[in-house]
């Protein structure tokens, strides 16, 4: 498993926790969500992902077709 694919999957855990606890506790469904959306905003204008910085240093990176590189 590369990095890239395993932050996607974080990302759709992430996400199904967070519609769970919007039924139960909406206020801190609102935090996760606004973290989540701080966090993307960030990598995207920076270039630089936080996440994918921690999981690169466990898992290693991917080449352009999503396959794991040796």
């Amino acid at each position: 498993m590369c990095a890239e694919r395993m932050q996607r999957i974080f990302l759709a855990i992430i996400l199904g926790i967070n519609m769970g606890l919007a039924a139960t506790q909406p206020q801190i469904a609102f935090l996760v969500q606004l973290a989540v959306i701080i966090l993307l905003l960030i990598g995207g204008f920076a270039g630089k992902c936080l996440s994918l910085e921690i999981l690169r240093q466990f898992l290693p990176p991917c080449d352009a077709s999503g396959k794991e590189r040796s």
